[in-house]
């Protein structure tokens, strides 16, 4: 009989003797860090602390059995701890109850009081144990080196079970939105909400997800940004606001991108890039510190430190520097020939695709955190001109390891220029471009009601995060990223082939 089949028979056996293998409730006292850090400097080797009898709760992660006692590894979302059940303690029924119907995977609730073993290990003895929900399926023993990583991508469930570092992952990446939170709140923003579905598409140069809402037997589009209606929102007069949100762009997956993803975007009436700049700068020293206690972090081997200031560089004088090329004074022609020249070439040629195009070259020559500023007017649609210098704008990227994590500006807040900076889209969208913006006129007309001066930020959550946790893929960073579709037949039997 397999193991599933045994499980089963164990259920029906326990019912059949009034026993409900799935508890309602379970009270739990503490988690397993609280009980390190209350006991495991307060008890000596060998030491028992019987006055502290509290209730502890997780899952079984092994079982070693000693003829009349047992040491369990229980796991809880902070971690593990080890218990000591024994015959004397629990008592004979109950602890041949836990060597028949208790396995590894099961959640079971003690009773008991905290000891370190002669070793020094803090343990728990338990003076009363509880089945709480039995597992059906068997844990996978080779679970954390499947070669087939996708398995634990279609099963989150199981890897974070199996992998104790992935569940801190991802506790690291929710700590990481809710500092932020934190931090926004105390400086006077408050926390908004703007549609998924929308008729236009807009904010972003991307492909969008399209949809069908029947009761109106219109298209719509899965936003690719929340930028034009925080700016809406703006306008109505709301000053300091910002959305930790969703986003959806019908785009390739890889270790930079997911095709849904989470982002941060605020805005600041009165303020300009530069404050955003400054802004940016103490929310992610902020957010660093508190995850990691400095500002310093390893990322795959790179140091990177986000104490402020940060170095700032303008993008025009870095491609100069390090490709020899002037963008601003160049015809498209020379542009065009150039990235020729460099074996690179361009679906759509225009003068947007052939900068984009030359940047790509050289953005992966900044590791440490820095301000890339004062892009052309061209690739920044959204953005205010520069006040000394209309070919560019008041725009930065925030570049961190060759990765863009961060993108603002001084927004643009002129609603004819922002009329005609939409046609120049919509000229990219006939030619072919299908990531160009769209016009979009309910916009203009929330401008010529008039968008005060405003500072306004987007970062990449997922890529924060991978940062942060020094994960080099950004599927490792999402909880379930998105997978190629398999039946689940297959899935199982693939799963049977990796364990072997």
């Amino acid at each position: 009989m397999d193991l599933r089949k045994q499980r089963l028979s164990q259920i029906e056996e326990l019912r059949e003797k009034g026993y409900e293998p799935y508890k309602y409730r379970f009270s739990k006292d503490y988690n397993s860090q609280q009980i390190k850090d209350l006991f495991d400097d307060r008890i000596k080797a060998g030491q028992l602390l019987e006055e502290m009898v509290f209730n502890y709760a997780g899952r079984i992660m092994t079982i070693r059995m000693h003829g009349k006692s047992a040491f369990v590894d229980l796991k809880d979302d902070f971690g593990r701890i080890q218990a000591y059940v024994r015959l004397d303690q629990v008592g004979e029924d109950r602890y041949e109850f836990f060597k028949k119907y208790i396995d590894i995977g099961d959640w079971m609730g003690i009773k008991g009081y905290p000891f370190k073993t002669k070793t020094g290990e803090l343990t728990l003895l338990v003076q009363e144990l509880e089945l709480l929900s039995k597992a059906i399926r068997p844990l996978p023993e080779k679970w954390h080196g499947l070669k087939d990583k996708e398995i634990r991508y279609r099963q989150r469930y199981v890897d974070m079970i199996a992998n104790d570092n992935v569940i801190i992952t991802f506790r690291t990446r929710f700590l990481v939105t809710q500092y932020i939170r934190e931090f926004l709140n105390e400086r006077g923003f408050l926390e908004v909400e703007t549609p998924v579905l929308q008729m236009i598409m807009g904010g972003a140069n991307a492909k969008p997800f399209i949809t069908h809402l029947n009761v109106y037997d219109i298209d719509m589009y899965l936003r690719i940004a929340t930028e034009l209606h925080l700016k809406r929102l703006v306008v109505g007069g709301m000053e300091k606001i910002y959305e930790i949100g969703k986003i959806f762009r019908n785009e390739g997956v890889s270790n930079k991108h997911n095709p849904e993803f989470t982002t941060l975007e605020l805005y600041q009436a009165y303020a300009d890039y530069n404050d955003i700049m400054n802004l940016t700068e103490e929310l992610l020293y902020h957010v660093t510190t508190k995850i990691h206690g400095t500002s310093k972090i390893k990322y795959q081997g790179q140091e990177l430190d986000f104490k402020p200031p940060f170095r700032k560089v303008k993008m025009c004088e870095f491609i100069k520097e390090n490709l020899g090329i002037d963008i601003l004074e160049s015809s498209d022609e020379e542009l065009k020939n150039f990235l020729k020249e460099q074996g690179q070439f361009v679906e759509i040629e225009d003068r947007y695709h052939y900068i984009d195009k030359i940047w790509d070259l050289v953005e992966d020559k900044i590791i440490e955190p820095t301000f890339v500023i004062d892009y052309p007017t061209e690739i920044s649609p959204l953005a205010k001109r520069k006040r000394d210098d209309p070919r560019l704008t008041e725009r930065f990227e925030l570049i961190i390891n060759g990765t863009e994590l961060a993108n603002a500006f001084s927004e643009l807040n002129d609603p004819q220029d922002q009329f005609e900076r939409f046609k120049k889209q919509m000229q990219l969208k006939e030619l072919g471009d299908e990531e160009a913006q769209t016009m979009d006129l309910d916009f203009i007309r929330a401008l010529e009601y008039g968008l005060p001066p405003t500072g306004g930020l987007g970062i990449g959550i997922d890529r924060l995060c991978m940062l942060l946790t020094d994960t080099p893929t950004i599927r490792d960073i999402i909880p379930f990223p998105i997978v190629k579709p398999m039946s689940f037949e297959d899935e199982e039997a693939l799963l049977r082939d990796e364990e072997g």
